[in-house]
């Protein structure tokens, strides 16, 4: 099965937050399936300062036309001023699981 679909990630600073992107999104019918992997430490650059943190990644699974509904969602209820989220495309899959996730998204 060729694939249409992407992998959105996006990073928070609380578990609760994450929980709150996933609870938005899979209501909404924008993702079949979401993940939250953590807590991790990212390593960055914010106001040219080094900056070390525990965040939270939400691994969000979804068709490639809800990309834009799904980057302005998270911007709406995100704490953070420029939150991180990228988008991966999923180029196999199994045909099942695939054939799962289309079934759960608009």
């Amino acid at each position: 099965m060729s694939s249409e679909f992407i992998a959105i990630l996006t990073t928070t600073s609380r578990q609760e937050d994450a929980k709150a992107i996933a609870k938005t999104l899979l209501e909404r019918k924008l993702a079949g399936c979401i993940q939250i992997i953590g807590p991790i430490t990212s390593h960055y650059y914010w106001q040219d300062e080094l900056c070390q943190d525990e965040e939270w990644i939400c691994l969000i699974k979804t068709h490639q036309k809800n990309y834009k509904t799904i980057e302005t969602t998270i911007q709406e209820i995100h704490s953070y001023e420029i939150p991180e989220i990228i988008s991966l495309p999923i180029l196999e899959g199994s045909d099942s699981y695939l054939s799962w996730l289309k079934q759960h998204i608009n």
